[in-house]
């Protein structure tokens, strides 16, 4: 099928007015993520490699990666081939296939925390996943999470308040993300009382400067889990994979009881993952979870293929490599035009803001302009590399914001 075909299917305002006549909010009450400023397109029409192209027919450089899945490149050809040996085979079946199988094996192998693993569909999935196991194996309730942090779309952990009633979040106690003082009081109040701390790889809270984890605090959290017998619970579903193999904490030298992992774990097929230490296996038996589709073995199979090709061209290197390109082109680019910025992130997952724009104006006017001139950014949340951005790419990426700087420079 031509992109032309899929085009005449409609052009991105006829599908989201037809999306707001079936859907609640239209695009946006399916997909809250979409939330994008004007201008940005809401429909695809296919990818490949590092590039998109909407309905529209506009090529557009990938710098969101379906908001991470995408780690290797849209339809990698070694994992789209693994995906359709298995599909031949067959996918939803009574039961998974014998790649499950493999597939926790070298997860086991590759993960060093990691003497278990069970899979599952959603990082929001895996996220509550740690939690239960966690309290099934503490007997224990309460579970510190970062002020701010993102952990989830269910209640327990819901950035909304819509629908979501005190109880649901009875047991949890906030900390600050790097802040040792915050910690301790939430540790006192949490008492005897505490099953797990749950931390995010780094805080890449929506709207707000990334930051990279304190080695000193990551290593309290450690500290304070091993002498009140909580599970420490990495949140790795965003970062898992993009920054380092064995886990987003691994450089550290701290590692947790239980982590979740989903996004670029299959390069776009749907799949998450729970591993944890051998302390919290049998805790793992006890708890009731599964779904309808928890055991088909396309995306298994996908994840197979990505983790393999990932560790064969040491992608989290790559990835850091074309980050730290496309960082230091936006700092060249606007010093000449006199504007200052701020990088957040690791090179692989960046965040760029403008000085004093709280609101994001300024970073709107940018991506929009740098969007009509053929890069996707993003001016809130972390952006994604993956393996597929060459040089050549970036360099075009590049060429785009310099007419963005520009836009926002006229602003100023």
């Amino acid at each position: 099928m031509t992109l032309a075909s899929l085009s005449n299917r409609g052009t991105d305002s006829a599908l989201r007015e037809r999306a707001r006549q079936v859907i609640p909010g239209g695009l946006w009450g399916h997909l809250n993520a979409a939330r994008l400023p004007q201008g940005y397109p809401q429909f695809f029409a296919r990818g490949e490699g590092c590039r998109l192209w909407d309905v529209d027919g506009r090529e557009f450089v990938d710098f969101m990666c379906s908001w991470g899945p995408i780690v290797l490149g849209h339809r990698h050809p070694v994992v789209e081939e693994a995906a359709a040996r298995q599909a031949a085979l067959g996918d939803c079946l009574n039961g998974p296939g014998p790649v499950l199988v493999e597939l926790a094996e070298l997860l086991v192998q590759m993960i060093p925390h990691a003497a278990w693993c069970q899979l599952a569909k959603n990082g929001t999935d895996a996220t509550t996943g740690c939690v239960t196991i966690a309290r099934a194996g503490t007997g224990r309730r309460k579970v510190l999470v970062a002020r701010g942090a993102y952990h989830g779309a269910v209640p327990w952990c819901s950035p909304s308040v819509a629908g979501v009633t005190a109880e649901d979040r009875a047991h949890l106690i906030p900390y600050g993300f790097n802040d040792p003082a915050s910690l301790d009081t939430a540790l006192h109040q949490a008492g005897d009382d505490l099953a797990a701390v749950i931390v995010s790889a780094f805080r890449h809270d929506y709207g707000t400067t990334l930051e990279m984890p304190d080695p000193a605090f990551a290593q309290a959290l450690r500290d304070a889990c091993d002498a009140t017998g909580a599970a420490l619970i990495l949140d790795d579903v965003r970062a898992g994979f993009r920054l380092d193999l064995g886990g987003s904490w691994e450089p550290l030298g701290v590692r947790p009881d239980l982590a979740a992992y989903s996004k670029a774990i299959g390069n776009g097929h749907a799949l998450a993952a729970i591993t944890g230490v051998e302390r919290f296996r049998h805790p793992a038996t006890q708890v009731f979870s599964t779904g309808s589709f928890w055991c088909t073995a396309v995306p298994m199979a996908a994840a197979l293929a990505t983790l393999r090709e990932l560790r064969r061209i040491d992608g989290p290197a790559k990835m850091k490599a074309m980050g730290e390109r496309l960082r230091a082109g936006f700092d060249r680019l606007a010093a000449r035009q006199g504007l200052a910025i701020l990088q957040s992130g690791p090179p692989a997952m960046p965040l760029l803001q403008f000085a004093g724009d709280a609101e994001a104006r300024l970073g709107e006017a940018f991506c929009a302009e740098a969007l009509r001139h053929g890069a996707y950014f993003h001016p809130r949340h972390n952006m994604f590399l993956c393996c597929a951005h060459e040089a050549a790419d970036i360099d075009a990426a590049l060429a785009a914001a310099e007419a963005g700087f520009a836009a926002v420079a006229k602003m100023a």
